[in-house]
C-alpha cells in the first residue's frame, strides 16, 4: 500500500511514499529515521511541503516534521524566539506582531515552516533568516545526539546553508532561535516599502504591505499548486551587470557588499515574454514570472520541462543561466535541480 503526497506538497502533483510518518518530538522524528534506515529505505524528511518538486512516487518513508511550541524570552536589547521546527512561518510571523515583538514583518506570508526557513535562508524584502537568526537546534539522525549550532556555523548564504551541504543527509532541524532586536528599525528598500515613511511607519503597516503585495502578485497554492519562486535570483559580477545596464538602463539590480550585483530573475524571465507560457499543465505564472504554476493537473515532467524552457531561453537572450531555489526530489531522495533542467 502506498500513502499519496498530493497533500502534503504545495505543488499539488500527485507522487506517492511507501509509508509516511509524522513526528511531534525530536525522538520520534529520528526513531522513524532509523527504523527506515534499519529497513534499507531511503528517507524524506518534510515541513510544509512548500519548496520541493517531487519528480517521482518515493521509494522510501516520508517524516514530516511537526514539532510544535514557541517559547519566549528577553533581555534589555531583545526578544529571544525558541520556535519549532513544524510551525507555519506565517503564522509565527503574525504571533510576534501581536504580542509586540516586530522584527519579521518583511518575511510574512512564505509559506511552510520554521524548520525549513534557516536551510534556503529565506528572504524577502531586504531581511533574510541570517539577519534574525539566533541558533539552530539540530538532532543527529542516526544516533538521536542533540546540537545546536550558532547563526556563524550555519554559514548561511543566498538561498543557501551549512543544512544543504554537510549537515544535508545526517541531520534534522528541530528548534529556531530568533533574536528580534526591541529597538525596532524597518527595513523599506523593496517593491512598495519604499514608499513608506521610516520616520511614521509601523511595524503593523510592512506587514500588511508586505501581505498586499505578496497576494497580488503571487498565486495561492491552495488555488493554483506552485513552490513559490521557482528560480533563485541570479548574482552575477559586476561587468555583466554593466552590459545588461547598458541595454537595459531600468533592470532592476542591487549591488551585494562583495562587489557582485543580484539580478531579478522574474524581471529576465518576463523580458523573455514568457507569462503565461504553458507546458502540458504547468505554466508560467501571468502575473508573477518567477512562479511557475499547476493549472492542469501538471506531472513533474511538465514542470521540468517549463523550467528548461525557461532557463534556456533566458540563457539564449542574457547569458545568464538561473538555477531552481525549488529542491528537486528523486525516488530515493534529492536530485540537482540544475541538471534535471539543463
Amino acid at each position: 500500500m502506498t500513502i499519496s503526497l498530493k497533500p502534503f506538497t504545495t505543488f499539488n502533483i500527485q507522487a506517492t511514499a511507501q509509508h509516511l510518518v509524522q513526528a511531534t518530538t525530536a525522538e520520534q522524528l529520528a526513531a522513524a529515521w532509523q527504523q527506515a534506515k534499519d529497513q534499507a529505505q531511503p528517507v524524506l524528511i518534510l515541513g510544509g511541503g512548500s519548496n520541493v518538486l517531487l519528480l517521482d512516487d518515493f521509494a522510501g518513508t516520508v517524516i514530516l516534521n511537526q514539532i510544535q511550541g514557541i517559547d519566549i524570552t528577553e533581555n534589555d536589547e531583545h526578544w529571544l524566539l525558541h520556535v519549532g521546527a513544524g510551525e507555519n512561518w506565517h503564522h509565527l510571523v503574525s504571533f510576534t506582531l501581536e504580542h509586540n515583538m516586530p522584527g519579521l514583518e518583511n518575511l510574512a506570508l512564505i509559506p511552510g515552516c520554521a524548520g525549513s526557513a534557516p536551510i534556503q535562508n529565506i528572504g524577502a524584502y531586504g531581511i533574510e533568516i541570517k539577519h534574525v537568526c539566533d541558533y539552530v537546534d539540530c538532532i543527529e539522525l542516526a544516533t538521536g545526539a542533540t546540537l545546536r549550532l550558532s547563526a556563524a556555523e550555519c554559514r548561511f548564504g543566498y538561498r543557501d546553508s551549512i543544512f544543504k551541504h554537510d549537515y544535508q543527509d545526517r541531520y534534522a532541524i528541530t528548534a529556531l532561535g530568533l533574536k528580534l532586536p526591541k529597538a525596532w528599525q524597518p527595513v523599506l528598500s523593496y517593491g512598495d516599502l519604499t514608499r513608506l515613511s521610516p520616520a511614521t511607519v509601523t511595524p503593523r503597516q510592512v506587514f500588511d504591505a508586505v501581505c498586499h503585495m505578496r497576494m497580488t502578485k503571487l498565486p495561492d497554492p491552495k488555488v493554483q499548486g506552485n513552490a513559490g519562486s521557482f528560480f533563485k535570483n541570479p548574482v552575477v559580477s559586476a561587468a555583466t551587470a554593466d552590459t545588461l545596464l547598458g541595454m537595459y538602463p531600468n533592470a532592476p539590480h542591487y549591488p551585494q557588499p562583495d562587489g557582485q550585483v543580484k539580478l531579478a530573475a522574474g524581471w529576465l524571465i518576463d523580458r523573455c515574454e514568457l507569462k503565461g507560457f504553458q507546458v502540458g499543465g504547468a505554466a508560467v505564472h501571468s502575473q508573477q514570472a518567477l512562479v511557475l504554476v499547476n493549472i492542469d493537473n501538471a506531472t513533474s515532467k511538465d514542470v521540468v520541462q517549463l523550467a528548461h524552457q525557461v532557463r534556456q531561453r533566458v540563457g539564449d537572450k542574457f547569458g545568464i543561466w538561473l538555477e531552481p531555489e525549488v529542491r528537486f526530489i528523486g525516488s530515493r531522495g534529492e536530485v540537482s535541480a540544475v541538471e534535471t533542467i539543463a
